[in-house]
């Protein structure tokens, strides 16, 4: 797995080349305050600036294995319950605040308090739809791929970019009649639009999102049940998921990517292009999720006209200097 190849330039929890310099401090259960000079920018994990990466997951792993989760207030690293939820997840497992002042750190993330929590193995939650956006050209291929997602949901919505169709049902091997359904709708060059459509498109009240180039492991699916209840419990509205860019085959630099794509359906994004779910609370509403990631299919082709379309369609946003960092492969 990617994770497992630890080296000084990613975070040892979530793999994102975002350490920086940082002036948090934790608070132990001594009431000792103990200041960190390293930092994840993605999931806020703290470390001491030479500290061996691979060994802080070793013992990071092995104490989410327990059914509490204990830190070490000497140890290399250290982190708050928001960022030890998310560190769990790459496990498979949840967490429970022990006390009100757990909850509430929880909640108003990043507390200076230090993580600790009851553990759990993510198992249940309630029912998620699964949504598609696509082309005409690629209904073929995102109908192909659907059997396999049928162990975990019971409810997918199709969205194709056309002339406005109403939403009629389509049969496909593995799901009850009437489970799969299609809408068209023109995209009109605004991205979050049409993901706000197909929001309105679920029967259940949490949706996870993919483009007709991405695609979701099963066993990934079977949790995302799960993380929605995790996510009800410590009041989030967005989950976020990693995605590997493969270009033409070659796993890119730009990773862990996060996608917010797992929404209650309420949930409305924003910006016509490289859309992002809009929260009130901002990103403290949401959470990221290392139990599996989204397989994301490019070309070099594709990657090169890209950010240039995206730009055209919303100037100063098409993020430009992406195309160099996507055509890169990954290093760790």
């Amino acid at each position: 797995m990617i994770l497992e190849r630890e080296r000084s330039r990613r975070c040892f929890v979530c793999a994102a080349a975002m350490l920086a310099p940082s002036d948090r401090r934790l608070i132990d259960a001594r009431g000792r305050e103990r200041a960190f000079p390293m930092a994840c920018h993605s999931c806020g994990v703290l470390t001491e600036r030479d500290a061996d990466p691979a060994g802080n997951w070793r013992d990071l792993a092995g104490r989410l294995a327990a059914p509490t989760f204990v830190p070490d207030p000497d140890g290399a690293y250290g982190l708050d319950i928001y960022t030890l939820r998310t560190a769990a997840t790459r496990l498979g497992r949840g967490l429970r605040p022990l006390g009100p002042d757990d909850r509430a750190a929880l909640l108003a993330p990043h507390s200076p308090l230090a993580a600790r929590a009851e553990l759990y193995d993510l198992a249940d939650g309630p029912p998620v739809s699964l949504g598609l956006l696509c082309r005409p050209a690629e209904l073929d291929a995102v109908l192909a791929g659907l059997a396999s997602q049928a162990g975990w949901t019971d409810d997918v919505a199709i969205l194709l970019d056309g002339e406005a169709a109403p939403l009629r049902a389509i049969p496909v091997a593995g799901f009850a009649e009437g489970a799969v359904r299609m809408a068209v709708r023109p995209l009109a060059g605004d991205f979050a639009a049409q993901r706000n459509a197909l929001q309105d498109l679920a029967r259940h009240a949490w949706m996870l999102q993919l483009d007709a180039d991405e695609t979701l492991a099963p066993e990934t699916g079977r949790l995302l049940p799960a993380l929605a209840a995790l996510a009800e419990d410590g009041d989030v509205f967005s989950v976020g998921l990693p995605r590997c860019n493969r270009v033409d085959g070659i796993m890119s630099d730009v990773y862990p990517d996060v996608q917010y794509r797992l929404n209650r359906v309420p949930v409305r994004y924003a910006g016509r292009v490289h859309e992002r779910p809009a929260l009130d609370g901002g990103w403290r509403r949401s959470l990221i999720a290392l139990h599996g990631a989204i397989e994301h299919r490019l070309s070099r082709d594709h990657v090169r006209a890209r950010s240039r379309a995206y730009e055209a369609l919303d100037p100063g946003r098409g993020r430009l200097e992406e195309e160099e960092t996507l055509l890169r492969p990954y290093r760790a």
